[in-house]
């Protein structure tokens, strides 16, 4: 039996010691948000906070974590109102939206260990992959969170959790619709 905490609370894993911490979170805890994407620690979609440190989950087994703190997407904000959160929706950076989860968690580690890194740090500390592309905006959202976090500049948040998708436009800033004017 495994011990450890998950997004603050106690678990006990009945699994093989040898489990990638992936596999527990996603089959065992129902935590779907950590993404499975390479299986070989090398893009980064499966990235959660272990003591407060990003780590690849799929090549962390769970028999090397006795004792430890695991942060995972879903307990990073339950509001989406962490910095990086804000950050990301108002930068707009998501395309496809699957490395999301791990490139958000360790933006989230880069910047509580560094709260005003440049982009050589971003580029040191962000080796996660985005088959999309969307690196520039992936510097310019890391270093609005850290100006957030600050307190020099306020974000909009996003839409709460729940809300409706069709409404969902409406409530993110970056996302209405320009009028033309008459």
């Amino acid at each position: 039996m495994t011990r450890f905490t998950v997004n603050g609370q106690p678990i006990q894993y009945l699994l093989d010691p040898e489990t990638p911490l992936l596999w527990a979170l996603r089959d065992a805890s129902n935590l779907t948000g950590t993404k499975y994407g390479c299986g070989a620690g090398l893009c980064g979609a499966c990235t959660v906070h272990v003591d407060g440190n990003a780590v690849r989950s799929c090549q962390v087994a769970i028999g090397t974590l006795e004792g430890s703190f695991v942060t995972t997407i879903e307990a990073l904000s339950r509001d989406r109102g962490h910095p990086v959160q804000q950050a990301w929706i108002a930068r707009a950076v998501p395309q496809c939206g699957y490395c999301q989860s791990g490139m958000i968690m360790a933006a989230a580690a880069l910047l509580a260990r560094n709260g005003n890194p440049t982009d050589a740090d971003i580029d040191a500390a962000i080796t996660n992959i985005c088959r999309c592309g969307t690196y520039p905006r992936i510097r310019r959202a890391i270093r609005a969170a850290a100006a957030v976090a600050a307190g020099r500049i306020v974000l909009e948040a996003g839409p709460a959790p729940g809300i409706d998708p069709a409404d969902a436009a409406r409530a993110v800033p970056a996302m209405t619709v320009a009028r033309p004017r008459d």
